[in-house]
């Protein structure tokens, strides 16, 4: 007798692969290029399409028109000046929302005539496809002249507004979607024609509106952030002002025994008059090391697990790339928990001032918050012992200023990776000034470091009303965003 065969039944198939980390996809409904990999299919990326799909929507290539940036070498980078009217943004300068502008490169006239057609403009978006991607920001004015690299696409948006634009490409939906797109397996990339294919959910004007409202806000709070930032850097030059000499030395003559013999070094580069200059205005202050026994901090190394280690989801690991004296961005690279010993020792506490020794070297940023996160052996964790006498906020910024730099460059001369030693770095010179200099310069740092946490706020804002409309309706996500205080 033969065994009796259950009739097919489409609930209970319905559950079973519910249950299950697969997608089932009919062949008519592969896309584009008709991709096969099982990546692209994966469950969030078919629920994330299907509710962008209940939405009137278009295609990027129906609401925008594309620019590709120069290819390879048609831009030199050893061309670059170090200052001009004329900028050239890389694609590591494009971050979400905005263009990062704390080390920015600039480019002479001439080539910014030879490739302007690379030119940008106003509400331009850029979108990073090489490197770190799917990073999109907008370009205001004061931004502008500007040169795009080929590792960035820019879209101008024609039918739909550039500000909701922009935040549906930061939101989970749009940013997880462009990802998905993603080609490549060593070097990773977005290509022009899959970024064409992106579905873009449209909504009412006065939508695109409130959200191009709290941006716009947003951007005012960053402005304000800089100028409190710039009056904090412009306070310290008044206190502790390092004369640029114009004079220009083809030679130095320097004493074997107090020179080489007490340095070790026999390279010219570090026997600059230049540094002789600072270390003689700098005995007009009171000063202390930054670290050993008489030192202003302590300095704690972090960990290096190689790139064996590297996952995509996990604890975020901080490498110096992933910092600025402004802040910490989303990191490329996750580790395991279970591979780190001593993990809660390693999380950086309030207070923490993180300083790069390797690559770009001495960046400083002092961690406004307790963070769960792991860095790189090239990030130094630094405490102050008493902040009595050196507020740590002080210190940072002295960080960042030339005093410091100029002492960074001193060291790491000659390098092709730059690397400073710890035990160099622990005799860098910091001048320390009265106290009440000290918190009238912390009082404004502390109020742009405010001002850019209040940006982040409405630009996640923004964000989430996106998100809101795509899950309920654009009633709802009006009416939240009117909660929190946005209005036209």
């Amino acid at each position: 007798m033969s065994p009796s065969v259950e009739p097919f039944n489409e609930n209970k198939y319905k559950i079973l692969m519910d249950g299950l980390e697969c997608s089932e996809i009919l062949k008519s409904d592969l896309e584009a290029g008709e991709r096969i990999d099982a990546e692209y299919y994966q469950k969030k990326y078919l629920q994330y399409q299907k509710l962008i799909e209940k939405q009137s929507n278009n295609q990027l290539s129906q609401i925008c028109d594309f620019m590709s940036g120069p290819f390879g070498s048609a831009y030199d980078t050893g061309t670059y000046v170090k200052t001009s009217d004329y900028r050239y943004v890389r694609g590591q300068d494009v971050k979400p929302f905005v263009l990062q502008d704390d080390s920015p490169r600039y480019m002479a006239k001439e080539d910014y005539i030879r490739l302007n057609k690379y030119a940008l403009s106003t509400n331009d978006i850029l979108i990073s496809v090489v490197g770190t991607l799917g990073n999109a920001c907008i370009v205001q004015k004061e931004e502008i002249p500007a040169i795009f690299s080929c590792k960035s696409t820019v879209i101008k948006a024609k039918r739909v507004d550039p500000f909701y634009l922009l935040s549906y490409l930061n939101s989970k939906y749009g940013k997880t979607l462009l990802l998905r797109k993603e080609r490549g397996a060593i070097q990773k990339g977005l290509n022009l024609e899959d970024l064409r294919t992106l579905k873009v959910p449209l909504f009412s004007k006065e939508f695109y509106k409130i959200v191009e409202v709290c941006i716009k806000k947003a951007f005012e709070n960053i402005k304000l952030a800089k100028k409190n930032y710039a009056d904090a850097e412009n306070e310290l030059e008044k206190i502790i002002h390092i004369s640029s000499s114009n004079k220009k030395y083809n030679h130095t003559i320097k004493n074997f025994k107090e020179s080489v013999g007490k340095y070790g070094r026999l390279d010219a580069e570090f026997y600059q008059p230049k540094y002789d200059q600072l270390f003689s205005e700098l005995e007009n202050f009171y000063t202390k090391p930054l670290g050993g026994k008489k030192g202003i901090v302590t300095i704690k190394k972090s960990i290096e697990p190689g790139s064996s280690e590297y996952l995509d989801k996990g604890i975020p690991f901080i490498r110096v790339s992933d910092m600025n004296k402004f802040g910490i961005s989303e990191p490329r690279v996750y580790l395991s928990k279970e591979n780190i010993y001593n993990l809660s020792d390693l999380y950086p506490k309030k207070g923490t001032i993180l300083f790069s020794k390797d690559g770009s070297v001495g960046i400083a940023y002092k961690m406004e918050k307790d963070d769960n996160i792991v860095t790189s052996g090239a990030l130094l964790h630094l405490n102050v012992i008493n902040t009595l006498e050196v507020l740590p906020d002080y210190l940072t910024l002295v960080l960042n200023s030339s005093i410091v730099q100029m002492q960074a460059e001193r060291d790491t001369n000659g390098a092709i990776i730059q690397h400073w030693k710890p035990s160099d770095i622990e005799k860098v010179v910091i001048p320390i000034i009265d106290m009440e200099q000290q918190e009238k310069i912390a009082i404004k740092i502390k109020e742009s470091f405010s001002l850019r946490k209040k940006s982040n706020e409405l630009l996640d804002w923004a964000k989430r009303a996106v998100e809101i409309a795509i899950e309920q309706n654009e009633g709802v996500a009006l009416q939240w965003l009117k909660e929190k205080g946005i209005e036209e």
